[in-house]
This record gives structure tokens, sequence and C-alpha cells, in this order.
């Protein structure tokens, strides 16, 4: 089930987020700004575990970025990274957001789902406010991807009126 994260998700979250970060595969969270920022969150739960989370954050008026992806290793190529990103998606559209981004190492993931590659610095320098906490600033190899939310409602691939996998949060 895919739903808003709770307060008391963060240190599962975390736990998950790290499983990843400690590898340099995605920038680490602290628990301080994860709770800062939980309304930014959604979580994958199965049978009371939490085995995912990703998070949507509004960059500018038309732009928002998904980011901390992360789903437990035993749990990952099952669908739960695209029902996440789903979520996030339509949290986007409607917030009234035109286009939606992600830094990533793993870009066809996200085309698989509708997204481009593009250059990074066709985005607003804006973007680069959490690059600057990586230890691999300023030599990232991260790839970006865009999605156009008009896009989204023309080939959406999370039927809208089948909101089973969606709970909470709205």
């Amino acid at each position: 089930m895919i739903r808003k994260a709770r307060i008391s998700d963060v240190v599962e979250m975390k736990q998950i987020i790290n499983t990843y970060s400690k590898d340099e595969l995605m920038l680490a969270r602290s628990l301080s700004e994860m709770y800062e920022n939980i309304r930014d969150y959604y979580v994958c739960e199965i049978e009371g575990e939490v085995v995912g989370c990703c998070a949507l954050h509004v960059v500018w008026e038309d732009l928002a970025e998904i980011l901390a992806l992360a789903v437990k290793p035993d749990c990952a190529r099952k669908g739960v990274g695209t029902k996440l990103v789903s979520a996030c998606l339509e949290d986007a559209e409607d917030l009234g957001m035109k286009e939606v981004f992600a830094l990533t190492y793993v870009p066809v993931f996200f085309e698989t789902i509708g997204f481009n590659i593009v250059d990074k610095n066709s985005l607003p320098r804006k973007i680069w406010s959490g690059c600057i906490r990586c230890p691999k600033f300023p030599d990232c190899n991260e790839i970006a991807v865009l999605k156009s939310i008009s896009i989204m409602r023309e080939d959406s691939f999370l039927d809208r009126s089948d909101k089973s996998d969606l709970a909470g949060g709205r």
C-alpha cells in the first residue's frame, strides 16, 4: 500500500536510504531533514513494514523534484518504486506542477515511466542546493531526467480511477 509518510516511519525510511547512501548511490538524509520534510514523503507499506520511500519536493512554481527514492533490496524490481513515483507524480499534478525532474544513477528506470534524459545544466541553479551536501560534488555523474506533467496526463501509467494502492494523505 502506498501512503503519505508519518513521523513514525522516519527511522525505517532512513534505514532504507542508508542502505544505498553508504555506497554513495544516493544522498544521505539526516533525521532532522526527514522530519522537517515529512510532508514530501510517500512510503510503501507491506504487511505493516515500510519497504520503500520517495519524496516530491517543490522547487519552484512549476518544477518539482523526485528524491530519496529507495526500496529495500528484497523488494526491488517488484513495482514498489514505480508505485512510489506514481504517487509523487499524481501529487505534482494535483499541485499544478508543469515538470518533475530527478537526479539519478538509474535513468533507465525513469525512462520506462516516461521521463527523458536532459542536460543537468538545463535545470535551474536552485536544484544544486542538495548537491552541495554530496561528497561527490562537484564531480557528480548523476543523470538528470525530466517529465512533463502534460505528457503524464496523456499517457498516465496510473489509472486515476483505481487508487487501491494509494491510501491516506489526500
